[in-house]
């Protein structure tokens, strides 16, 4: 064995035997088979890097270190792997490699060889594991984008609602303040018309008084009004009501009031007095018996659309012991 350094060798007698490389040398082994501890079979290759530390027990102590070192790889390769899943061989490689590593150096270095690091280059399972992985991975896939899916859903239909729900309550809050505004305006709008129409009644009514009209003249106009009522396509007779005589004895009353000189306007109504005040100062006349007389008399007998008009006060008037008058005629 010549160590480092000059040496005398004498040819034909001194031969060197081996030659040892003691720098890091690098070695890939073939691919092997081995079995998972769930039965399933995977290919597996392994490069490693050693270095020989004594070359002269790396000649005497071993006939073949480098078939030494691959008989060993792939038996303690075997033990290895066959504690392990076939999922956890393929995201355990790191335990692998330093587990690998450190059982060949604790059983090269008396063979004077130095296991500097082991590499697994790949891990093949068989062809129908791969196809079931690649299933299964689909599947997984597949279900977390259903997920997703089925999430993203979710949070729209809830951003829907969630939005449906405000446009409601505004809708609703609208409506409401509308439907405010328009009682509000109804109401403003019936009470100016109230207002309008009370008005015009006490302007009419005080035109009545300032204008000195004849009893008569106010009665026969009343009168002359009742066939436009009954002219109705469905009218065929026309009663008036007892309580016309109280009506027109009222009216009578308040034009009996009024001065026949024409001084109108020294009896005069305040426009701005309720209307109660104005009638509860009026008096009841008998004049207004007359007044139905004289537009009875006024009207051509047989005249009007063919309704019968028969006032019940002016038959009261009849003698008692007269036959009652006959029904109403139908047009």
């Amino acid at each position: 064995t010549l160590d480092s350094g000059p040496h005398l060798i004498v040819p034909f007698v001194d031969r060197l035997q081996y030659v040892i490389d003691q720098r890091e040398q690098v070695v890939s082994f073939p691919p092997q088979d081995v079995i998972t501890e769930d039965n399933l079979t995977v290919s597996i290759d392994t490069v490693i890097y050693f270095t020989v530390n004594n070359p002269v027990a790396a000649t005497y102590e071993i006939v073949n270190y480098i078939e030494a070192i691959h008989q060993l790889t792939m038996t303690t390769l075997r033990n290895i792997i066959g504690g392990m899943s076939l999922e956890h061989a393929l995201t355990g490689r790191d335990q692998i490699n330093r587990t690998l590593g450190a059982e060949l150096d604790a059983a090269t270095t008396r063979w004077g060889i130095k296991v500097n690091r082991v590499e697994l280059k790949s891990i093949d399972p068989p062809a129908t594991i791969i196809d079931a992985m690649e299933k299964q991975m689909r599947a997984e896939r597949d279900r977390r984008a259903v997920i997703l899916t089925a999430e993203g859903q979710r949070q729209s239909a809830i951003l829907t609602a969630e939005g449906q729900k405000q446009s409601q309550i505004l809708t609703a809050e609208g409506e409401k303040q509308a439907a405010i505004l328009t009682a509000e305006g109804e109401k403003q709008s019936q009470i100016l018309r109230a207002q309008g129409e009370g008005r015009a009644i006490e302007t009419v009514f005080q035109a009545i008084h300032d204008g000195n009209p004849d009893q008569k003249l106010l009665s026969y106009q009343y009168l002359q009004t009742l066939p436009k009522i009954a002219g109705g396509e469905n009218a065929s007779t026309w009663i008036i009501p007892a309580e016309l005589t109280a009506a027109l004895g009222t009216l009578g009353g308040v034009i009996g009031t009024v001065p026949v000189d024409g001084g109108g306007s020294k009896k005069r109504i305040d426009l701005d007095a309720p209307i109660e005040d104005v009638a509860s100062s009026v008096d009841t006349s008998e004049a207004v018996q007359a007044a139905l007389e004289a537009a009875r008399r006024a009207e051509q007998p047989g005249a009007g659309n063919g309704d019968d008009i028969v006032p019940p006060s002016i038959l009261d008037q009849s003698d008692d012991d007269a036959p009652p008058p006959p029904p109403p005629t139908q047009a």
